[in-house]
């Protein structure tokens, strides 16, 4: 039986192995997701991102237990930083959400950003991708809350939660990250803590003119995840935005949209790899190069040549 074939028969081995494949960009990894795409498209995806230390990890682990006891099954992908040395995920969220590990209905994998921008790695679409083709109903993509470069959460969610926690500034750093504009839906939580209310107050007064401008309610949700509070509340939220998408077409309208953003993501890499390709291979590359640094050149016209000998039409 090939690897595809057990991975249709729901054999957990058979996905580890597929998605390390992708994230690995193995060759021919592309073709296995064409072969898997038409399996995909049923999974509901939900980005959680936030400050560092809001309790994310606690969040999702949560989350995925409310939605496994209403007879869902759940993906994890958690978005750690990259080790400088190994290039891997070294936060270990996996660790943090024992309770959930051995559950046949979870399945739960660390990837690192390996630098990319926006706190994702390039890899992460690919493999939610995996997971929905596989049958899991919810996918929850914890991003590592590094503020400003979160924001393409978007691109890879469905709907988006963003987290802080009541300590002074949390709302304002929110506001300059950028992320109050990405939010479906809010939560304080650990609002057990002094100063929840003072947080929920602000955050109400801010997203009046967002609520003016929408059919959508931006709810604020108060959570303490460590005590299981409120967890029932952000699940029915997050359950309240997807009928709202589902019924407003704003569901169609966004997926097409982030169809439009992997086929110029796919086109981007395969043409970046062709180039790099092309330039390894050209013996007159270290001439340009000396060309350009003894001031007989510069890069911006050296680029459009290559770009004009190699991909130009004219």
């Amino acid at each position: 039986m090939s690897l595809l074939d057990r991975f249709r028969n729901k054999d957990r081995r058979a996905l580890s192995r597929i998605i390390s494949y992708v994230e690995n960009r193995k060759d021919s990894y592309q073709e296995a997701l064409a072969n898997l795409y038409p399996d995909a498209g049923n999974a509901y995806k939900i980005g959680l991102t936030g400050p560092p230390g809001v309790g994310k990890s606690t969040l999702v682990d949560r989350l995925s237990e409310n939605f496994l006891q209403n007879g869902g099954k759940v993906g994890i992908i958690a978005v750690d930083p990259s080790s400088p040395f190994t290039g891997g995920a070294f936060l270990g969220d996996r660790i943090r959400m024992q309770r959930l590990v051995g559950n046949e209905d979870v399945f739960i994998r660390s990837m690192a950003t390996r630098g990319s921008s926006g706190g994702l790695a390039q890899a992460t679409k690919d493999v939610s991708l995996v997971y929905d083709a596989f049958g899991f109903d919810y996918i929850l993509i914890e991003t590592v809350g590094v503020g400003q470069v979160e924001l393409d959460i978007v691109d890879a969610s469905d709907s988006v939660v963003v987290v802080i926690v009541p300590e002074s500034g949390d709302v304002i750093q929110a506001m300059k990250a950028g992320l109050m504009e990405i939010a479906n839906i809010f939560c304080i939580n650990k609002s057990d803590r002094e100063g929840a209310d003072r947080v929920l107050s602000e955050l109400n007064h801010l997203l009046q003119i967002q609520r003016s401008k929408s059919e959508w309610s931006f709810p604020v949700i108060p959570t303490a995840a460590v005590n299981n509070e409120g967890i029932d509340q952000l699940a029915k939220a997050i359950m309240q935005h997807r009928e709202y998408l589902l019924e407003s077409d704003l569901f169609k309208i966004h997926r097409k949209q982030q169809i439009r953003k992997d086929i110029i993501s796919y086109l981007r890499m395969m043409l970046t790899g062709n180039i790099e390709k092309k330039l390894k291979s050209a013996d007159s590359f270290d001439n340009l190069l000396e060309d350009i640094y003894n001031g007989k050149a510069d890069p911006i016209t050296t680029a459009i040549d290559i770009y004009n000998k190699h991909y130009s039409r004219t």
